[in-house]
């Protein structure tokens, strides 16, 4: 582990543990805190088939913009109530539930894929009722989060996660 400004981050390929109250996070106008266990810039380890992130909702935030991605997402809720809306449907989620993405899926999940054939962020009536939707398709993540201003890295503050 090497300590940065914004908190721990693994160095190399190697197993590592790490706890998201010491890992870096994200304040994301608009979107909640976002903690980026794989590391940022130079300090990236090697995830290539995985990625786990951590993502705290403030009541009627949005994770994300409703898109959908090339790889397949899933999603769990560890503490409170979220509303999913996938495929133009509404969910109501609970402590505990799991959402599968399989790729292809219009869903809400954190955009953490890149590259030309990523997917898109799709314009739906369901996701713009929540703050999650666009107005017109787009594959431009700036021009679908540009309501939201630019995240911030961050340490960790009391009260992000609970217990």
């Amino acid at each position: 582990m090497e300590s940065t400004e914004h908190g721990l981050v693994p160095t190399g390929k190697g197993w590592f543990v790490l706890n998201a109250r010491e890992a870096p996070w994200y304040q994301r106008n608009g979107r909640g805190f976002f903690c980026e266990f794989e590391g940022f810039e130079e300090h990236k380890p090697d995830f290539s088939q995985l990625g786990i992130n951590l993502t705290v909702l403030r009541p009627g935030e949005p994770m994300a913009m409703y898109h959908w991605e090339a790889d397949q997402e899933d999603f769990l809720v560890i503490a409170g109530e979220a509303l999913l809306i996938v495929e133009g449907e509404e969910r109501s989620l609970r402590q505990w539930d799991l959402v599968h993405c399989p790729p292809g899926t219009e869903h809400t999940i954190v955009d953490r894929s890149t590259g030309a054939d990523w997917g898109a962020y799709t314009a739906d009536e369901a996701a713009r009722r929540h703050n999650a939707g666009v107005e017109r398709e787009t594959n431009d993540p700036e021009q679908a989060y540009a309501r939201f201003g630019a995240s911030k890295r961050a340490r960790y503050r009391d009260g992000w996660l609970p217990g």
